[in-house]
């Protein structure tokens, strides 16, 4: 059966224009890290993002590590764009990014200009694109001088392989450095993919959501649910083998007790706010106007219609911002 997309596609989903930039985003995005690529039905991550784009998710967000087998998931999205989405690319926003190993030899990974440039003609022909919207440097390289990324980044916007350049998992100092450089070529810079959630709040205490604001760039969120802990799963316990991400593990350094019961607590607000505690979690991101989107990762409609009803209720009062803040401190 050919698609055709739902035609009430932009009639509820909040739609965030990235400082003061031309890139707008969905206030939610949808990431195609984990289980989308080769070892998932293609039936279901074609539903997931065909449903996906019917309710207002414009922004696919890809890598060309994510698989798990390596670029997998840049080709499960290709099948899809090929078979339904090719009629609505100019309404697409797809986002791709290189800096984890991806193949192998010194050039597989990092940031250099050879890298760089390799990693995205690669995810251009796995995707059957001529460019992406937005495409990022995945990490900064300690081994290089910053502003050969900077500069890699820039040669492939001026060829135009992409609309807007990105960084991600940049922290203040080192996106205020990369800023001066994007700043000096005129490159179109527009935001920092970071990790930020309820329970990770090193976006705001290491001054780079302020940094971003200033700057008129925005962040866009990952891991919004800190790897679901924020969501009623873990109200009664958190397993001592839980898989918390990289940027998320000191969340438990102190053990899972104080964890648990900050969860509790929030969920009593969240319940008072009518939402479920990761529609609450979702919604808080999206306080800031700094914030353009968030990003889920969710594999099932049921799950990813949930995330969208977030967007809701996104208003908070100052009463409630004040108990959040109390817990989480």
């Amino acid at each position: 059966m050919t698609y055709s997309a739902a035609e009430t596609r932009y009639q509820d989903l909040p739609i965030r224009r990235v400082g003061r930039t031309g890139l707008q985003l969905p206030a939610v995005s949808l990431g195609l890290w984990r289980h989308f690529g080769d070892e998932a039905p293609l039936a279901n991550s074609r539903e997931v993002v065909l449903d996906a784009f019917d309710h207002g998710v414009f922004s696919f967000d890809l890598a060309d590590n994510y698989g798990p087998s390596k670029g997998s998931a840049e080709q499960t999205f290709a099948q899809i764009l090929k078979r339904d989405l090719k009629p609505y690319r100019e309404e697409l926003v797809i986002t791709t990014k290189a800096g984890y190993p991806a193949w192998p030899g010194p050039y597989g990974a990092f940031g250099s200009r050879k890298a760089l440039v390799g990693a995205l003609d690669r995810s251009l022909r796995r995707m059957n694109l001529d460019y992406v919207d937005i495409f990022y440097s995945h990490r900064p390289d300690p081994n290089i001088d910053l502003q050969e990324t900077a500069q890699a980044l820039d040669l492939l916007v001026r060829q135009g392989k992409a609309l807007y350049v990105g960084i991600s998992n940049y922290d203040q100092k080192q996106t205020a450095e990369m800023v001066s450089y994007f700043e000096d070529m005129h490159t179109p810079f527009t935001v920092n993919q970071y990790s930020y959630n309820m329970l990770n709040r090193q976006a705001e205490i290491n001054g780079l959501l302020k940094f971003l604001g200033k700057h008129k760039a925005g962040l866009v969120a990952y891991g919004p649910l800190s790897e679901g802990l924020l969501s009623d799963r873990y109200l009664k316990g958190i397993p001592a083998d839980f898989p918390i991400h990289r940027t998320n593990k000191y969340v438990l350094e102190n053990g899972t007790e104080k964890v648990v019961s900050q969860l509790n607590a929030l969920n009593v607000i969240a319940q008072q706010r009518g939402q479920t505690l990761a529609q609450m979690a979702l919604a808080w991101l999206l306080r800031t106007d700094t914030v353009a989107s968030v990003i889920i990762g969710t594999t099932s409609v049921a799950h990813l219609h949930a995330d969208l009803a977030a967007t809701e209720q996104l208003d908070f009062s100052a009463d409630e911002l004040a108990a959040i803040d109390k817990i989480l401190n």
